[in-house]
């Protein structure tokens, strides 16, 4: 073989080889990628070519699936109650990306979880039948919520404070998900629900932080005693009234002027929400000291998974006295989930044990095995002492009892809470957000709720936008449905 023949013969081997290698590069390490890609059809045709797993419900699946006529995408998600389990289950959609619930366990509902496999399957390579996600939610206690938010715009979330179960999510305004699951329509109600000014699609359950004024309170409350700043909830506090910010001239003043803040205990403070009791007691603590009671209830958290990914709730840092004192009634730059403010209620009504929140219960597989229990692997962190918590259950009830959370009273049933009425906008210009946080124990079965409930926008005119007019009555609602025998 002469040179001329040889070289070509070597380049061509060469050639071979790098086709070879690009080959099995493609096949074992580019081929999840280009599976997975969203442009590649072949993923949704294989998703929807059978029917999906289902998101149960207290034992009723509230998702389903449906044979579509036409097209190469055999079927499509449907759902139950949609606009009620929004917040829930997020869609399943032919056209976009799945959410909440659905997304988070896309691989189990659509049969590709490893976990789902069979020898059987493993040997065929055959899809595996897919598995359902039991939910911790209430019915009651969802419909509850979202009937007594109705046209407002804002959020509630319920709590059993004993396990950590979330009994309900809800976020008005809602959106039907079954519009988004054919890929024929799904486009012109994507931009219907986004072009929507109220925001439809954001979950404000979970998902949108805002000031949550003056039911922060409870969280300074809990630094102060904890630090020993105060002895107990009925000692007098050095709190002048009016209070200056400092360095400001600034009077941090009350709600109601007439109301016996001066000097007055945390327990009355709570009871009249009295601004220059807390704002002195935040700079009094310092913003360490209060951030890090913050950072106990889940402030600062941006790992925290229900198992959906909740936005974290902020209390800043870096503040001077008068932003700290400012923080120390909700407002500056402190932020709060509907869920945060729930999981502050859970701990004070626990005995100060917080149970790590979640509105899973269980994954299975298409058979009923169990695949994973939240239940059993909620973990429990112990917030503040017992006594810590005793006293602030005594301190919030006295707030239902005889103080701004009137609305949230029902028979039979012991009742704490704390109003809030943040303040936003250019020099409070805007609408303030109601607030209302509590937690329901029944005199009769002992079975406790923790709630809060946040509302955004209403009907209502600026004068009466309070706390305890607007969000304590779905409070109540929701109380009353999870704790009914």
């Amino acid at each position: 073989m002469n040179k001329t023949i040889r070289r070509a013969s070597v380049f061509c081997l060469l050639l071979v080889l790098a086709l070879l290698v690009r080959a099995t590069w493609v096949q074992f390490y580019d081929g999840k990628a280009l599976a997975d890609d969203n442009d590649n059809r072949r993923g949704a045709i294989e998703t929807y070519s059978r029917p999906l797993g289902n998101i149960i419900v207290a034992g009723n699946a509230i998702t389903g699936s449906t044979r579509t006529k036409g097209g190469d995408l055999a079927y499509k998600r449907t759902y139950t109650d949609g606009r009620l389990y929004a917040a829930v289950t997020g869609y399943a959609s032919q056209a976009y990306a799945p959410t909440q619930l659905e997304g988070i366990y896309q691989d189990l509902l659509n049969g590709t979880d490893t976990r789902l496999k069979t020898v059987l399957d493993t040997l065929t390579g055959e899809r595996a039948d897919p598995g359902n996600v039991l939910t911790t939610i209430d019915p009651a206690v969802q419909k509850a919520a979202y009937d007594a938010l109705g046209d407002k715009k804002g959020a509630a979330v319920a709590i059993d404070p004993k396990t950590g179960r979330i009994l309900a999510v809800v976020s008005t305004p809602s959106y039907d998900p079954s519009s988004l699951t054919d890929a024929n329509t799904a486009g012109a109600a994507w931009q219907r629900l986004t072009a929507d000014q109220d925001k439809p699609l954001t979950n404000r359950a979970l998902r949108q932080p805002l000031p949550p004024g003056s039911t922060f309170k409870l969280v300074v409350a809990a630094a102060a005693l904890e630090d020993g700043l105060y002895k107990n909830v009925d000692e007098h506090t050095d709190s002048p009234n009016p209070y200056t910010l400092p360095g400001t001239v600034r009077p941090l003043a009350n709600e109601n002027a007439s109301a016996p803040c001066e000097n007055a205990s945390i327990r009355v403070a709570l009871q009249y929400s009295c601004n220059n009791v807390f704002g002195k007691m935040a700079v009094d603590l310092g913003q360490d000291k209060v951030r890090a009671m913050a950072e106990k209830f889940g402030f600062n958290d941006d790992t925290l998974d229900v198992p959906v990914r909740a936005y974290a709730s902020v209390y800043p840092s870096g503040m001077d006295k008068a932003q700290t004192g400012l923080s120390g009634i909700g407002q500056f730059d402190v932020t709060a989930t509907p869920l945060q403010m729930a999981m502050v209620s859970a701990a004070i009504a626990n005995g100060g044990k917080l149970v790590s929140p979640h509105m899973v219960s269980q994954i299975t597989d298409s058979g009923g095995d169990v695949l994973h229990d939240y239940d059993t692997g909620a973990s429990t962190q112990q917030i503040v002492s017992s006594s810590t918590a005793e006293q602030l259950q005594s301190a919030m009830e006295t707030v239902v009892r005889d103080g701004t959370g009137t609305n949230a009273q029902i028979d039979g049933v012991t009742v704490g809470g704390k109003t809030g009425t943040a303040q936003h906008g250019e020099n409070n210009s805007k609408t303030p957000y109601a607030w209302f946080t509590s937690f329901g124990k029944s005199d009769s079965t002992g079975k406790e709720v923790a709630v809060a409930v946040l509302v955004e926008q209403s009907d209502a005119a600026r004068s009466e936008v309070s706390g305890n007019g607007l969000a304590a009555p779905v409070a109540k609602a929701m109380m009353r449905a999870a704790l009914k025998s």
